[in-house]
């Protein structure tokens, strides 16, 4: 006897996950355009934070 295995789920209608309704998509789009302007502010930061440090590096080298 050989033993048949499942590779794909079933795709009846009852046990098919609902497609996303409009308001969520847009409640989708708004909270990756926030959480890109975190990402924005964030690399903004480091990178402000990096150039104080090389300034302050190469000030301390000129001084002494």
């Amino acid at each position: 006897m050989s033993k048949i295995e499942k590779t794909a789920p079933d795709t009846d209608a009852s046990s098919a996950t609902p497609a996303v309704p409009a308001d969520d998509k847009s409640d989708l789009a708004s909270a990756a355009r926030k959480s890109a302007g975190k990402a924005a502010w964030t690399g903004a930061a480091v990178g402000i934070g990096s150039a104080a440090i090389v300034a302050a590096l190469l000030y301390t080298r000129k001084r002494s």
